[in-house]
């Protein structure tokens, strides 16, 4: 299995699904990581029996990860902070310990906007933590975290303003089953990861209502369409979203039945209300807040996303999800290519 070039001390900050799969991959990737989570019963699970029997059960985390419910414990001697928190939860996070993360390199695993603001999370890192743009790093690709906490070969984006940053985040994540590639484009590289959740509850609604591939591959499609508008308005490489960031996550997360965001759609589609879908699903799916930030800051930037606006009116329960798909389908006819 490779290994790290620069073996190093990393710690995660928070002990979900994607942060514990993560950390599983630092550790094999050479590195010492220490997690640090809210929940008592969470933190005490992985030390006494090195697992997670609420997300990964069958994932044995190796002697050089520990875990603490100090913040500054966990950062103790740490290079690299690594945060996979709920994006809704960054900002109080940050503004109660970011200040203890200095000037290390910061990762975030975040897939979403932020309510109230509508920015992205590389915004509310770097304005709360608060930590300098070139020692910030985005990671966004296709990482279904059961799927790598079983060690399946996966690919990721691991972008940052400054090519050094994303080459060290690369250097300490890299196995035989987990592939970085890095790029610059921290914008694109997010929203693409943002998106596409809000663009898999539309996915799961249309599967929740029965219905076929062609409509659900349409809404895939369009749905990128939507991510590369928004994407070039903001300024980012309209490539990053043919890539691992952008159609790669798209594609996983709208079809995969381990997506959080589908199978929260899919309960929607089959009519079981926000707070019914909540209680089966249990876990945070990042589209269903990130949804009216996301449409805001396309208003922002004069862009029209008609999937996100209708995704939003569904949450809000404006309208159903069978009302979704006729809105959807009448609008008015234009050009494939017209404005993407």
């Amino acid at each position: 299995m490779p290994m790290s070039q620069t073996p190093t001390h990393i710690a995660v900050f928070g002990t979900g699904s994607w942060g514990t799969a993560f950390t599983a991959v630092l550790a094999d990737a050479g590195n010492t990581v220490s997690m640090w989570g809210r929940f008592a019963d969470e933190v005490d699970d992985i030390t006494t029996t090195r697992t997670s029997s609420r997300y990964h059960p069958d994932l044995v985390l190796p002697e050089s990860v520990s875990a603490t419910t100090d913040p500054a414990r966990a950062l103790a001697g740490a290079e690299i902070v690594v945060l996979a928190l709920p994006a809704q939860t960054c900002r109080a996070n940050l503004l109660e310990w970011g200040a203890l993360l200095k000037d290390r390199i910061v990762v975030s695993l975040m897939k979403g906007i932020e309510l109230g603001t509508s920015k992205l999370m590389s915004e509310v890192i770097i304005e709360a933590g608060p930590v300098r743009p070139d020692r910030f790093a985005v990671v966004s690709g296709p990482n279904l975290s059961r799927e790598i906490a079983r060690k399946e070969p996966a690919a990721t984006t691991i972008a940052s303003p400054s090519p050094a940053t994303a080459e060290r985040v690369a250097d300490v994540c890299a196995t035989s089953y987990f592939r970085p590639y890095t790029n610059t484009d921290v914008i694109g590289s997010e929203l693409g990861g943002s998106v596409k959740n809000v663009i898999a509850l539309a996915v799961g609604m249309a599967d929740g209502l029965g219905l076929g591939d062609n409509s659900k591959a349409t809404l895939i499609t369009r749905g990128l369409a939507e991510m590369q508008r928004l994407g070039v308005a903001m300024g980012a490489d309209p490539l990053t979203m043919s890539g691992l960031a952008g159609v790669g996550d798209l594609v996983v997360t709208c079809m995969s039945s381990l997506s959080r965001n589908n199978s929260f759609g899919r309960l929607l589609g089959q009519g079981r209300s926000v707070a019914e879908a909540e209680a089966v699903v249990r876990q945070t799916a990042e589209g269903v807040k990130s949804a009216r930030p996301l449409l805001e800051l396309a208003r922002r930037h004069g862009v029209e996303l008609p999937i996100a606006e209708a995704v939003v009116a569904v949450i809000e329960g404006v309208m159903t999800p069978t009302d979704m798909g006729r809105k959807l389908m009448a609008r008015e006819l234009k050009a494939e290519r017209s404005g993407l």
